[in-house]
């Protein structure tokens, strides 16, 4: 019997080196991502290079490779990791949810390396179309579960009616993402214009109005 009861051990004893393992793949990914976003910010989409990256990293190109096959991958995910940040928090009212995730927004936004980051991104994108389709798959629709969230949450409260056409609120949803994350990247990006408390309860009034909040 003590074989048997030794055998089960074996197992045991050799998951604490695969759990150690996880760790360091997460910091890599990390490290990866935040020299991508360094190195645009620096060298611009043109001047980036997988190589580059990797010793920014301080990584192995074939470990890079490995994660990332191509850079257009490598810089949609450095950027839609940014993005990830963003949250809708049920604050007991639509207007005070839509404030904060304007405000969450607008924060990231006005980092540097965002604005290098997405302003590189676009531009190329409008010139790859295979590139816009991963940023539309990988960043917006993404983000657009915000949307989904702060409606539900509305809807829970009784402060918006139940959706009874599924295309209808769908096409809503698309809509309110493309005027909010729109007009507050226009401002940032384009205008160069601060977001203030006053300019975000102003734009979130503006919003509601339609929406009968």
């Amino acid at each position: 019997m003590a074989p048997t009861t030794q055998q089960p051990t074996a197992p045991d004893q050799a998951a604490p080196p695969r759990g150690k393992g996880r760790p360091r793949s997460v910091a890599a990914d990390r490290a990866i991502l935040d020299a991508t976003r360094e190195a645009l910010a620096e060298l611009g989409w043109g001047g980036l290079t997988m190589g580059d990256v990797a010793i920014r990293a301080g990584v192995a190109k074939t470990t890079l490779y490995r994660r990332w096959p191509s850079k257009n991958e490598l810089v949609v995910d450095a950027v839609a990791s940014l993005f990830d940040e963003l949250e809708m928090v049920d604050l007991g009212s639509l207007r005070a949810d839509i404030e904060a995730v304007v405000a969450q927004f607008a924060t990231l936004l006005a980092r540097p390396e965002t604005q290098a980051a997405l302003l590189a991104l676009f531009a190329e994108g409008s010139r790859d179309h295979l590139l816009r389709r991963r940023i539309r798959e990988r960043i917006v629709e993404p983000q657009k579960y915000l949307v989904q969230q702060g409606r539900a949450q509305a809807q829970s409260r009784g402060e918006l009616g139940p959706d009874l056409d599924e295309a209808a609120a769908a096409e809503e949803v698309d809509i309110i993402f493309d005027t909010i994350a729109g007009t507050v990247e226009h401002r940032v990006l384009v205008s160069g214009h601060p977001i203030t408390p006053d300019w975000i309860h102003r734009f979130t009034t503006l919003l509601l109005n339609p929406l009968g909040g």
